[in-house]
């Protein structure tokens, strides 16, 4: 065949002579089972579709590079991070948390904030949200909050009063809602937010010298919210509204950016601090460890393929590199094992070769076969270590982990505080003003309105009331219902 032209084929690679009439026992016959092309285009078709992720099912993704900008090298030998000026590139994917694959994008809900950063020494992903704290802090608790978040088992609706019942039997999320119905709650576009890694995470220096740290990439485009009517307008009209937005400025030229800071923590700190900071629920406030530049994020180059890129994309906060590591945060802990699991289950246990997922640097390792290997499989070399070939991969023990101390007994342990309500009363009476103030009660009472189950509403207010009375009454007042009088002696 001339080379100069593209033929239609097979996915074996053989010649298709026709793509638009099926092969048929005679002009008006039944078609025939021999026709493979067909039945070939049939059979992917009804496997196009991936199940879909349990959260964050809804998202938009781009490439882009990070850039240092202020040396960091005596936290962490990180060599992303090692010197002013290095670049490595990235891919970023944004998501809603609970809606599924075809929900509205202009909802109140927390975003996901994922960046894989393609490394010389492997990828490392920090998958965060665009808030700073989350709503639980024990992973064993993340199934039943989606599940609230989710639908109605028997109903198939949306249901405020789990939404409500969960929140109100879990005071440890205050401080994240009163963030999610506060004016960031709905962002204005991908761009107009900022990112968190939330958790707590370990950076260690060339000399094994530790620190805690957290992550936070401030956005240079600024930080805009989307009034809560049009958003409701959007997600009729336009629900695809933040995806569209981010393509559309990248395809036109203007890349969005964001400055990443960290907070940095001495590890002698946390025993003491005011705030367990392994927490999630928690943040450190800036005046006791201020905020620190790294480095620049920039989203210059829209995916190609959406399924191939986005949809496909593998996050895991356990991808990390040397100079970089875990903390005993509990939710942490729990999506180490979580993320990986559900790409096993979504795409596959092979789902680290795929091309958006692959690493730029070397993989060598002794994990073979499943499904959809496709590359050479490890070839000729064994599959199993230790062995006695020289030139396969071997360890590198200046990369184990910073060694760090544990005691006590083994025991389902809750945090050792329980006060919820400090942060987010800071967040209400310190940070907002008149008018946000009046936003955040007008969209909980909103919010709040349908719950119909007795007792729900009356119990959440309980809550509210101990970050502050004002804040209980006002909402309160909203929903026509009485604070519990108990409260007010």
């Amino acid at each position: 065949m001339s080379e100069d032209k593209k033929y239609l084929t097979t996915a074996s690679g053989a010649p298709v002579g026709d793509n638009q009439n099926s092969i048929t026992a005679g002009h008006r016959g039944p078609t025939l089972i021999q026709d493979v092309h067909l039945l070939e285009k049939l059979a992917h078709f009804n496997r196009e579709r991936v199940p879909e992720r349990v959260v964050h099912a809804k998202g938009a993704g781009a490439h882009g590079y990070f850039e240092v900008t202020n040396d960091v090298s005596k936290y962490t030998k990180a060599d992303f991070l090692s010197e002013v000026g290095k670049k490595t590139p990235m891919f970023i994917r944004f998501s809603t948390v609970a809606g599924e694959l075809g929900s509205a994008d202009t909802v109140r809900d927390p975003r996901g904030f994922a960046v894989k950063f393609y490394t010389e020494e492997g990828n490392y992903d920090l998958v965060g949200n665009n808030t700073p704290i989350f709503f639980i802090r024990d992973a064993i608790k993340f199934p039943d909050f989606i599940h609230t978040q989710k639908r109605n088992p028997q109903t198939n609706l949306k249901d405020p009063n789990a939404v409500w019942d969960f929140w109100s039997l879990s005071p440890e999320s205050l401080h994240q809602i009163t963030y999610l119905h506060s004016d960031r709650g709905i962002p204005a576009t991908l761009r107009h937010m900022n990112g968190y890694g939330s958790h707590t995470f370990k950076w260690v220096n060339k000399d094994g010298e530790a620190v805690w740290v957290k992550y936070h990439f401030i956005s240079d485009q600024g930080v805009k919210g989307l009034d809560p009517k049009v958003a409701d307008q959007l997600a009729g009209e336009n629900p695809d509204y933040h995806t569209a937005d981010l393509f559309n400025a990248i395809a036109k030229g203007d890349y969005p950016s964001w400055t990443l800071k960290v907070q940095i923590m001495p590890i002698e700190d946390a025993k003491t601090y005011r705030y367990d900071p392994f927490d999630v629920t928690k943040v450190w406030p800036h005046a006791d460890y201020p905020l620190i530049e790294v480095g620049r994020m920039v989203l210059d180059r829209n995916p190609e393929n959406y399924f191939a890129e986005v949809e496909q994309a593998a996050f895991s906060p356990g991808h990390f590199v040397p100079g970089i590591e875990a903390s005993p945060d509990k939710m942490l802990q729990g999506r180490l094992f979580a993320y990986s699991d559900a790409h096993r289950y979504r795409i596959g246990a092979n789902h680290e070769a795929l091309p958006i997922n692959r690493a730029k640097s070397a993989v060598n390792n002794y994990q073979r076969d499943g499904q959809m290997r496709f590359d050479g499989n490890g070839g000729s070399a064994p599959n199993y270590e230790p062995n006695s070939f020289s030139e396969t991969p071997k360890e590198t023990p200046e990369n184990n982990i910073t060694p760090f101390e544990v005691s006590g007994f083994a025991d389902s342990v809750a945090y050792d505080s329980d006060d919820h309500y400090s942060q987010p009363r800071a967040l209400f009476r310190d940070v907002m003003n008149d008018e946000e103030r009046e936003h955040l009660v007008q969209n909980f009472a909103d919010h709040m309105s349908g719950v119909t189950r007795e007792g729900i509403i009356e119990r959440q207010l309980e809550n509210f009331y101990k970050v502050d009375p004002e804040l209980a009454e006002r909402i309160a007042a909203k929903l026509n219902v009485e604070v519990p009088a108990h409260l007010k002696k």
